[in-house]
Formats: structure tokens, sequence, C-alpha cells
């Protein structure tokens, strides 16, 4: 499989660092198929489908606040906005070793000194520790909602990447909003004019 060429987009969304964001997607492309972090035909849509769709999310987080993603895998989104948003904390929460592995891998080689890798459950993780959470291609929003909610500090906010289902993801998930006192709930298309497939968004305050 051939990598795709880099899109015209890239540059804007990273900016001086987009460096980072080529040196990431080559380590992708060169190892994620082996090492399982993404599935065999994804290689030529690495650029758009992926980290782009990742990080055009990246100005929706507030600068100097503290953001969890949750299931961070091969580092998408987690890694993708820690090189576009150095100004922010980033905390990787992933359960699997060799995912953590690799993660340690590239923040190092990289040079993040605003990413913290934790490997845990969401569930493990205390409470109210992050202003702001997301997490992309984790599970359906009824079951994510009472994994990520609790982390987010009174407040805070749920920025979760979604499908084309995400408005039927939000119905499906109203009782767990409720118990977990999720406020303006919505889908947010993020990229229109930009991308090609816009990014869709959940959004909810926490408790507040």
């Amino acid at each position: 499989m051939v990598l795709e060429p880099e899109p015209a987009a890239s540059a804007d969304m990273f900016g001086d660092r987009i460096e980072l964001a080529r040196t990431f997607v080559a380590q992708l492309a060169l190892h994620g198929e082996t090492r399982g972090l993404i599935g065999p035909l994804e290689i030529p849509r690495l650029w758009t489908r992926h980290v782009l769709n990742s990080g055009i999310i990246a100005p929706l987080f507030t600068s100097g606040a503290r953001v969890a993603d949750v299931g961070s895998g091969a580092g998408l989104p987690g890694v993708v906005l820690a090189i576009a948003r150095p100004d922010i904390e980033w905390l990787l929460i992933e359960p699997m070793e060799r995912r953590v592995l690799w993660l340690q891998e590239q923040v190092a080689l990289l040079g993040l000194t605003n990413v913290e890798l934790r490997r845990a459950r969401a569930e493990d993780v205390e409470h109210g520790c992050v202003d702001q959470l997301t997490a992309r291609a984790v599970s359906a929003l009824r079951k994510l909602i009472p994994l990520t909610a609790p982390l987010v500090r009174d407040g805070g906010e749920l920025i979760l990447l979604k499908g084309a289902g995400a408005n039927s993801e939000i119905d499906a998930a109203a009782k767990q909003a409720r118990r977990f006192s999720l406020s303006d709930v919505r889908v947010e298309i993020v990229g229109e004019g930009v991308l090609a497939d816009p990014t869709r968004v959940v959004r909810a305050r926490v408790r507040a």
C-alpha cells in the first residue's frame, strides 16, 4: 500500500509543527499495520481519514487545559492533537501494553513534553482529573458516557469524535446523559470547506 500525498490542509492545521506530523504519519505508515494499530487498507488514506480527521478538532480545546484522550490506541487523536496544540497538557489513557509501548516510542521520538501516558482502563482513572476529554472509535455513546464523564471536572466538557450516526447515538444514550448530568449535548460538524469528509463530534457539558 502506498501512502497518499500530504493534503494541502495539513500545513495550515499544524503550522510550524508540520514536520512532527509528517514524522508521525511516516511512523504509522511503516509500522502501524505490522503492530496491529491500523488496518491494511488505511495507509492510502492515513492523512485524510485519520490524521486530519483528528487534527481538525484541535481548536475546540481550551488553551492551558488538561485534556484526556481515552483509548488512545495508535495515537489518534491524542498524539495528533498533542502535536497541533502544544499549549495543552494531554493525558493519553490506553489499557493495552503494546499500544502503550507504541505511544511511549512516539512521544519520545517527537519530543512531546506536553503528554502524560497512563496504562489504565478509563474506569480505573481518578474522577474529575481533566478539564476536557476526547475519544475516537472507542464505543457507542451509551457505553462511552459512563466511562468518560466521571473523569471530567464539574463544568468540563466531552468532545467525542463520532461517525454519521452521531445523532442516533445521542438519542440512544439519553438515559446515560441524564444519569451523568450532561447538558447541551449536541453534534457539531468540524472542517466543512477544509476536509472532503468533515469530522463529527458530540459535545456535552458535564454536571454544570
